[in-house]
């Protein structure tokens, strides 16, 4: 094994092991040389107390001091009242669930932890989630989850009868931790869920369990899916109980014709652990996708009859279409250009189709289609006037009413109240950083409800009738608070998580308050950013700056919120005299309008790097505090892309990178992602040599970290891999890190977030030094 050791530049890699090149860090972020021990005098001095203006890593990574609280809840019905879990005042490890009356805050205990008890046993179940039948007899209960890819989607379920107190575990003969999405029928009588790629339903009278699909090949998956279409596409449960529910309809992802790559675990055993994943790359054959219904009791499964080639198309989204006999199918083309709505009938398969979205770059698959009450309208987003925006359309597809005009985006429709014609929705027309709630009634200018004194983002969990939320918001300094409100008047009933304690300890710390700014980059684009800066600033004298990027359309930096644990870190190098800045570039996911987030299309890494560029070079002829010669930059997934595309094609601009589990070969990404900004590979070749950083590390100059962990399942170390042999082929030195066997978030194992922030606070002391120069 390598302990830590650090080859000079004209030698190629140096490779790291537990720490950060020539030093490791101390609990304050700076660095210490390895191999240096501690004092006689250090050892022997009492502990001081840390000081609580200044931040260090074991106060970010190491403890729960600088952690804000959530507040968890969901709300009962028509949204009289919400529950939540809470500790049991009598069992120790219990857990309550408990009712609060929205309107006067009264809190009942609905079901104590002791009878989650199973029999036999001693302590009571851990709910790791819970589900009501309609009639609020039974509940159904999730417990002793194991991880799928990003969530803890298998696990077991139990079902308590309320009426009786009989608490029983389903599944029959089940190995533990194999069950996952079960669902109560409509009518109460039967569970359903998956276990082992198939779908079961559970009778809860005779407790007969039906196996409802016969897939033997672990590469037919019935009810649930494969890697790529719930990373890219959102899909988890792949089932659908009917309205009355005599039949469910299902997904069913065929991936045996699809390539696997293989990750080795190297680290649970004597010999090493393969796992082999199921993974269509750029340019490369996806799954066969089909819907089907079947009978709840068992019996043949009627296929729906959807056009084209189903591994040149999506399924994206489908459920019920407002009743029992028809299914809801939306329906993407390979390019992802096209979105073909449909109605499917359920039991003879015909399909027709009632809408279809098209866009010169990319459609997106919407979430927010809301049924009026008789069935013969849906709301449906649509960017064709160059804005997001909600419209109404027609059973029969024709898209009848503009509901919200104006020139700005639509980010989140939370609700559309028939009665009169109002939508409710987030978005931000004057500053996209910020996120607010708005009301528009059928064409009429959206009004703002969020008071006006609450700058920053707001979220809203609307109850069934509209007149309740609850309601968090936060800013970029300040952690959230969660209240209850009324919507009429947004008044505020009763504050149900303040953060109080957490404010106090932040307005201790020593900080600058965070600047947001515009940046010009050229051509009439101002790009949004922000700036973190050194406490108590030296006149005259100089900072390095550090840029945190994405730049990918799956996401923004620039934003007006709590960042938690990434925001501490960020000021803690402003602490150590660093100033921290961030840009949204074009084709970032920000409210700016279509042409904004599109614009990047086929041309994912060579707009973005552009325009990161141009905006730090303005920054630094704008501000003189700033030293042109100490430039670093860090992101982490398609920001530690954008990191590489930064060092290797602007070195004179950027002396120091640390990429985090980059992708530096957009061809070894995956289809659906990939494919949908960039096209195929053969008709934007030259794009996509262009805009992966590895055809360009030929150009590398400056200090340059590599991190990632070996059982990333998304952004392949096989890709960092390459790019190693590319850097070495061209004698360019640089530092690495691998954490054996983590995955894309790099967070496994004890310590992993701590070592690694270590690791870049340590990386940038010793390449980027902090503090103020002359």
């Amino acid at each position: 094994m390598h302990l830590l050791k650090t080859f000079h530049r004209s030698l190629a890699i140096a490779c790291l092991v537990g720490a950060t090149t020539g030093s490791m860090p101390l609990a304050d972020g700076l660095p210490r040389p390895f191999g240096s021990a501690a004092s006689a005098a250090e050892k022997q001095a009492p502990a001081k107390q840390p000081d609580p203006a200044l931040l260090t890593l074991d106060r970010i990574f190491n403890s729960s001091e600088l952690a804000a609280a959530g507040y968890a809840a969901t709300w009962q019905g028509t949204g009289t009242a919400y529950e939540k879990l809470e500790k049991s005042q009598h069992d120790v490890g219990g857990q309550d669930i408990v009712r609060y009356d929205a309107e006067s805050g009264a809190r009942s205990i609905i079901v104590p932890s002791t009878l989650l008890v199973p029999d036999g046993g001693s302590r009571p179940l851990t709910v790791e989630s819970y589900a009501w039948s309609d009639d609020r007899s039974l509940l159904l209960i999730y417990t002793n989850s194991k991880r799928v890819w990003r969530r803890n989607t298998r696990g077991d379920y139990w079902l308590l009868d309320r009426g009786s107190h009989e608490l029983r575990k389903l599944g029959g003969d089940a190995q533990p931790s194999t069950l996952m999405f079960a669902t109560i029928a409509p009518s109460g009588d039967r569970v359903a869920y998956v276990r082992n790629n198939n779908i079961y339903v559970e009778d809860l009278r005779s407790h007969k369990i039906t196996r409802l699909t016969d897939s033997e090949s672990s590469d037919v998956i019935n009810g649930t899916f494969d890697w790529v279409y719930e990373e890219e596409l959102g899909l988890r449960n792949g089932y659908r109980w009917s309205p009355d529910g005599s039949r469910i309809a299902y997904w069913q992802i065929d991936s045996r014709d699809v390539r696997a790559v293989t990750l080795v675990n190297n680290t649970s055993g004597l010999y090493p652990k393969t796992v082999e994943i199921k993974y269509p790359k750029v340019g490369q054959q996806n799954s066969v996708c089909r819907v089907g219904v079947i009978p709840a009791t068992g019996g043949e499964t009627r296929w729906m009859e959807i056009p084209g080639d189903p591994r040149d198309h999506y399924v994206a989204r489908m459920d019920w279409a407002g009743n029992s006999h028809e299914l809801n199918l939306q329906q993407l083309n390979r390019l992802q250009n096209t979105n073909r709505v449909m109605l499917a009938d359920a039991q003879i398969g015909r399909t027709k189709v009632i809408l279809t979205e098209r866009d010169e770059a990319w459609v997106n698959v919407h979430d927010e289609l809301f049924w009026t009450e008789d069935k013969a309208h849906f709301t449906w987003l649509s960017e064709r006037d160059g804005w997001r925006h909600v419209y109404l359309a027609s059973r029969s597809g024709a898209v009848t009413k503009l509901v919200t005009p104006g020139a700005y985006d639509v980010v989140e429709l939370l609700r559309y109240d028939e009665s009169n014609s109002t939508a409710y929705f987030i978005a931000s027309p004057d500053n996209p950083t910020q996120r607010y709630l708005f009301r528009a009634r059928l064409g009429e200018p959206a009004v703002r409800l969020t008071p006006a004194d609450q700058d920053g983002t707001h979220t809203y969990r609307l109850s069934a009738n509209g007149e309740f939320a609850i309601h968090s918001y936060s800013s970029f300094d300040r952690p959230p608070v969660t209240d209850l409100i009324r919507m009429e008047g947004h008044e505020s009933l009763r504050v149900l998580a303040d953060n109080k304690k957490l404010a106090a300890k932040l307005d201790k710390l020593h900080r600058e308050p965070v600047e947001f700014l515009r940046v010009d980059v050229g051509d009439g684009v101002a790009l949004d950013g922000w700036c973190i800066k050194p406490p108590k600033r030296e006149r005259d004298r100089k900072y390095p700056l550090l840029v945190h990027v994405y730049g990918e359309p799956a996401g923004q930096t620039v934003l007006d919120r709590w960042g938690g644990s990434r925001y501490l870190w960020h000021q803690m190098l402003a602490q150590q005299g660093y100033v921290v800045m961030s840009f949204d570039n074009r084709g970032t996911p920000a409210p700016r309008g279509r042409s904004w987030r599109k614009s990047i299309y086929r041309q994912v890494g060579i707009i973005a790097p552009q325009e990161q560029a141009a905006a730090v070079r303005n920054i630094l002829a704008e501000r003189s505090y700033l030293d042109p010669d100490r430039v670093g930059v860090w992101g982490w997934s398609g920001g530690g892309s954008m990191t590489l595309n930064a060092m290797f094609k602007f070195p004179e601009l950027y002396s120091t990178g640390i990429s985090i589990a980059p992708v530096p070969n957009m061809r070894y990404y995956d289809t659906i992602y990939q494919e949908r900004y960039m096209g195929l590979p053969g008709s934007n070749a030259k794009a996509y040599v262009e805009g992966s950083p590895i055809n360009f590390a030929h150009q590398l100059e400056g200090n340059l970290l590599l991190v990632h962990g070996t059982g990333d399942d998304n952004c392949h170390y096989q890709t960092t891999e390459l790019l190693i042999n590319e850097l070495v082929r061209h004698n360019k030195p640089f530092t690495m890190m691998a954490y054996p066997n983590r995955t894309h978030a790099i967070r496994e194992g004890t310590n992993t977030t701590r070592h690694l922030y270590a690791l870049m606070t340590s990386y940038l002391h010793q390449n980027l030094p902090p503090g103020a120069k002359k």
